[in-house]
C-alpha cells in the first residue's frame, strides 16, 4: 500500500526559486508551442498524449550546450564539452560539491489533448560521479508558459547525490505535486498544450565520465472528474508468469527507506516486473542489505527508488528509471483507457502495474483498503477478472489474487472517490507503469503502440 506519507503531498503557494532553479539558464520558450519535431510519434486523439525522445534524430534535434548523440543500437545523449560548472547543495546530505554540467533541451511537443497534468519518464544510466537533473516547461492554452519546473534530480545510485523531487514549485496557475506538473484549476479550462524538456547532466570536473540518457519524455492528459467508468468487454485469457513478492514480509526494514512493509509497494511491483524480464541485482548490489532479511532485491528496489523529498519510495518517474538501469530495460510511465488496454499489452507478453485507492468493501477478497497503492496485472481468467499480483500479501506464495473485473476497472479508472470518512478524494486515473525490453518483439511493439507508447 501507499507510503505513510500521502501520495500528493500539499504545497506551499509559493515558489522557492532556490530549490526549483535549474544550474543553468532556462532557454526562452516561444509564445505558440511550434509543430511537433520530425520523427514524433503522435498517439491517436483522447484523454492522455505520449511523447518521447529516443533516436538518433530526436538527440540531434533539440537545443544542445555541451553533450552530443552518440549513435548505436540504443542511441544516446552523453557529455560532449562541459557547458560550464556549478556548486549544488544537496539538502538531503548536507554536502556541497562542484560538478561539470551540459544540458540538452527538447523541441515543443504539441500534446494532441489539452492537458491538466504531465508526467515526465526518462531512461538513463548514471556511473559513480554522475547524475541528472529533469526540467519541463508548459505552454498554457492563453499563449504563455510555466516557469522551467524541476521534476526530479536523479541518480541510479546515492553515493553522489541523494535522489530528490522538489517542492514548493507554482507560478500560482500550475504546481508540481511532487513527480507531476498539474493546472492548479482545472475547472477554470487553463491547459497545457505543448511541453519542453530539459535534461541536464552533471559530473566530477576533470573527468571523462558521462551519464547516458536512452529515452526521455513525458505523458500529458486530461482524465474527466469520474466515480465510476464504463464497462469493458473481456477479451483475453492469459496469465504472465511473473516473480511473486510480498511488501509485508519487509515491515520494519530500512526506516531510512520509509520502514518497509506497506510503503513499499511500488518498489515490489517494479522488482517483480524486472526480474520477469530476466534481469537482477547482482551480489555486489546486495552486499548491503542484512543477510538475515527474505527477498534482498525488494529492499534493493526500495533504496534505489526512495524520493528523499517525498520521504517515500512511490515517485512514479523514479520506479520507471530503476526499471531502465537494467540492461537493455525501457520503462515509462502512463495512463490506459480501459482494461482493454490492459489486454493488449498482456497478450504481447507486457504486465502492467496499476497504481489504485479503495475502501476494503470495494474491492473483494483484498483485505484491506488503501490511499494509494500498486499491484501488478499478470493476466486475465476466462471471465475476464484480473489476474494480479498484490504485494500487499502476507507472504509472497499469496501475492497472486484474482479480482472481479468491474470492481478492479472502477477502482484504478475513476478520478474521484469517497474515503472512509464519505470525503470526496481523489483516484489515480489510470495511472501505471510499463516496463519492456529496449528493442521490443514486433508483436510489442505493436502493443505499446496500440496503447500510445513509441518503444
Amino acid at each position: 500500500m501507499t507510503s505513510s506519507t500521502p501520495r500528493r503531498t500539499v504545497l506551499t503557494a509559493a515558489l522557492a526559486a532556490a530549490a526549483g532553479a535549474a544550474a543553468v539558464t532556462p532557454a526562452t520558450a516561444t509564445s505558440r508551442p511550434p509543430a511537433a519535431a520530425p520523427g514524433r510519434h503522435a498517439p491517436e486523439p483522447g484523454l492522455v498524449d505520449n511523447g518521447a525522445w529516443t533516436t538518433y534524430t530526436d538527440w540531434r534535434s533539440g537545443e544542445a550546450a555541451g553533450v552530443r548523440p552518440v549513435a548505436g543500437l540504443r542511441p544516446a545523449l552523453v557529455i560532449d564539452a562541459p557547458a560550464g560548472r556549478t556548486e549544488y547543495a544537496d539538502p538531503h546530505s548536507g554536502k556541497t560539491a562542484t560538478w561539470e554540467y551540459a544540458t540538452w533541451t527538447s523541441p515543443a511537443h504539441a500534446s494532441t489533448v489539452p492537458a491538466t497534468e504531465v508526467i515526465a519518464s526518462w531512461n538513463a544510466a548514471t556511473p559513480a560521479g554522475t547524475w541528472l537533473q529533469i526540467e519541463a516547461t508548459a505552454a498554457y492554452s492563453d499563449g504563455s508558459w510555466t516557469p522551467w519546473y524541476v521534476l526530479g534530480r536523479w541518480a541510479s545510485g546515492d553515493g553522489d547525490i541523494r535522489r530528490t523531487s522538489v517542492d514548493d514549485q507554482t507560478d500560482g496557475r500550475s504546481t508540481v505535486w511532487t513527480d507531476t506538473l498539474a493546472v492548479d484549476d482545472a475547472a477554470s479550462g487553463l491547459r497545457l498544450l505543448a511541453y519542453r524538456l530539459r535534461v541536464t547532466l552533471y559530473r566530477k570536473p576533470g573527468t571523462a565520465l558521462t551519464p547516458r540518457v536512452w529515452r526521455l519524455g513525458a505523458m500529458a492528459s486530461d482524465i474527466p472528474d469520474r466515480f465510476t467508468v464504463p464497462a469493458s468487454t473481456p477479451g483475453v485469457a492469459r496469465e504472465l508468469a511473473v516473480p511473486r513478492y510480498s511488501q509485508n514480509i519487509h515491515t520494519g526494514q530500512y526506516p531510512e527507506y520509509d520502514n518497509g512493509g506497506e510503503a513499499w509497494c511500488s518498489p515490489t511491483s517494479s522488482q517483480m516486473i524486472v526480474e520477469y524480464w530476466e534481469r537482477r541485482p547482482t551480489a555486489e548490489d546486495l552486499a548491503w542489505v542484512n543477510p538475515d532479511y527474505a527477498d534482498p532485491q525488494v529492499c534493493h528496489a526500495a533504496r534505489n527508488t526512495y524520493d528523499h523529498q517525498y520521504s517515500g519510495c512511490g515517485n512514479w518517474p523514479f520506479n520507471a528509471a530503476y526499471c531502465a538501469t537494467y540492461d537493455e530495460m525501457a520503462a515509462v510511465v502512463t495512463r490506459l483507457r480501459t482494461l482493454t488496454d490492459v489486454e493488449t499489452l498482456i497478450a504481447a507478453g507486457i504486465p502492467v502495474i496499476t497504481s489504485q485507492s479503495f475502501l476494503k468493501e470495494e474491492l473483494t477478497g483484498a483485505g484491506y483498503g488503501t490511499s494509494g497503492h500498486l499491484m501488478t496485472v499478470i493476466g486475465f481468467t476466462a471471465d475476464g477478472d484480473v489476474i494480479a499480483n498484490d504485494p500487499a500479501s502476507p507472504s509472497n506464495e499469496a501475492v497472486r489474487r484474482v479480482y472481479a473485473r468491474r470492481e478492479w476497472e472502477n477502482i484504478w479508472l475513476r478520478t474521484k472517490r469517497y474515503n472512509a470518512s464519505g470525503k470526496i478524494v481523489s483516484g489515480s486515473g489510470g495511472v501505471c507503469y510499463l516496463y519492456f525490453p529496449a528493442r521490443p518483439t514486433p508483436a510489442q511493439c505493436k502493443a505499446l503502440e496500440a496503447v500510445g507508447i513509441r518503444a
